[in-house]
């Protein structure tokens, strides 16, 4: 019997992740998870709610418990991670432990453009910021958060990238896997 099939999508909040996630995951034909969408679910509060009411610390926690638990589960999945979900907590090792993590390396320009261009109001990191605080909040981030994201197994650059692409790297990945 294979393996359940657990694909984890890091990078930069905007780079694409759960837009990408719900294509990769109908190719693969297997569920597509969001892990903020599984705490707003499990917790009965929006993201902003938790941020403001109980705090950064608070909301890391809920994270890495929810990542937790859906990682131990036995079906296959692809699933949008937020973007500071790797770093906190030993997250980024439990993801490559117990699934395969890909990197949506985006250049900041794209992300920034799609912010600036998208609901804000379900991202209070970047609500009230005009173009150009959204690149330089953006550049901050990728110095904190760039190593994480770059202990990912698979790393898909630029901001056009295909599901068929990434399929074929996945693949690989399990063949040399199932060899060792």
């Amino acid at each position: 019997m294979m393996e359940a099939l657990k694909v984890v999508l890091v990078g930069l909040p905007g780079s694409g992740k759960s837009t990408f996630g719900k294509v990769l995951a109908k190719e693969l034909r297997v569920d597509f998870l969001d892990l903020d969408r599984l705490i707003e679910q499990q917790s009965g509060k929006t993201i902003p709610m938790i941020f403001s009411e109980k705090g950064e610390g608070a909301f890391r926690e809920l994270e890495s418990k929810e990542l937790e638990r859906v990682l131990s589960n036995k079906e296959s999945f692809v699933l949008a991670s937020g973007g500071g979900c790797p770093c906190f907590n030993d997250n980024m090792d439990l993801i490559n432990q117990k699934g395969i993590s890909v990197y949506l390396d985006v250049p900041l320009n794209e992300i920034s453009s799609r912010l600036q261009h998208s609901r804000v109001s379900n991202r209070p990191m970047f609500e009230g910021l005009d173009a150009g605080e959204i690149t330089l909040k953006l550049k901050n981030l990728l110095a904190q958060r760039g190593r994480f994201y770059d202990q990912a197994k698979i790393k898909l650059s630029g901001n056009d990238f295909s599901a068929e692409f990434l399929i074929m790297e996945l693949i690989s990945i399990l063949k040399s896997q199932s060899d060792s």
